[in-house]
């Protein structure tokens, strides 16, 4: 199935029976992605008096209450509703789906006690590359990231000057396969959301920043198209699936 995509007076390919899936899945129970001192996500039968919502206990349905969080346990996108006073719903924030993505590979400099994302990185992986959505990878890429707990761990993430520079290379969309493009314990300053969404000056309300995504390995870097949509809540962030689609030849 290969359709074509006429982006600022370039024609692209991609086939859309091979789409490559960034997004970690939510289950039950402690095996999941885990951040923010939260306990493990629950999805269980509902109870009420004697009904139990499973087929193999005698109801008609499995009929199941989840019970989550989604900056702590899914891949995720939010809109700058996420540090506002204002309630903004990224699923309102979130206008179109289909972004010209460029992916990189990153290994998170030392910084003191900190592992981080510089500037100088970012700007070394872009060039002069304009795009308008960025997938972040970091290393070591190992498959225990779709089942990490990352609290009190103090993992990477990217400095202001770093997310000050999407901004100016036009980035509208961040995401990163870390629980925050921010440092776990920080005050509250959220240096990176700030910067990444413009609070010192005009906020940009389209911009989204995507968190716990998982690029496998076998994704190179390069150019792709990415399809990014949220689940319809209303609220500043919402679990997401973003899917990366390789340009033909």
């Amino acid at each position: 199935m290969i359709a074509s995509i006429k982006y600022n007076s370039k024609n692209y390919k991609i086939d859309l029976s091979n789409p490559l899936d960034i997004s970690i899945s939510l289950q039950d129970g402690s095996g999941n992605v885990n951040a923010w001192y939260l306990d493990p996500p629950k999805i269980e039968p509902h109870k009420e008096g004697d009904f139990v919502g499973k087929v193999s206990e005698g109801a008609s349905t499995n009929f199941n209450d989840i019970w989550f969080n989604p900056h702590s346990h899914v891949t995720h996108t939010e809109c700058l509703g996420h540090i506002t006073e204002a309630f903004y719903s990224v699923n309102q924030e979130l206008k179109q789906f289909f972004f010209l993505a460029e992916v990189i590979t990153v290994a998170p400099e030392k910084s003191g006690e900190d592992f981080v994302i510089s500037e100088k990185q970012l700007k070394y992986a872009l060039g002069n590359k304009k795009r308008e959505a960025l997938i972040i990878r970091t290393i070591p890429n190992l498959e225990n990231k779709k089942s990490m707990k990352y609290s009190n761990e103090n993992p990477p993430y990217l400095l202001e000057a770093a997310a000050s520079y999407l901004v100016d290379k036009g980035i509208s969309h961040l995401l990163i396969d870390l629980p925050s493009v921010d440092k776990e314990k920080d005050g509250g300053a959220l240096l990176a959301h700030n910067a990444f969404w413009r609070m010192n000056g005009k906020p940009r309300l389209n911009a989204t920043i995507t968190e716990f995504i998982y690029v496998g390995n076998e994704i190179e870097d390069g150019c792709y198209f990415l399809n990014l949509h949220v689940a319809p809540f209303e609220n500043d962030a919402s679990p997401s699936r973003p899917v990366l689609y390789k340009i033909e030849n």
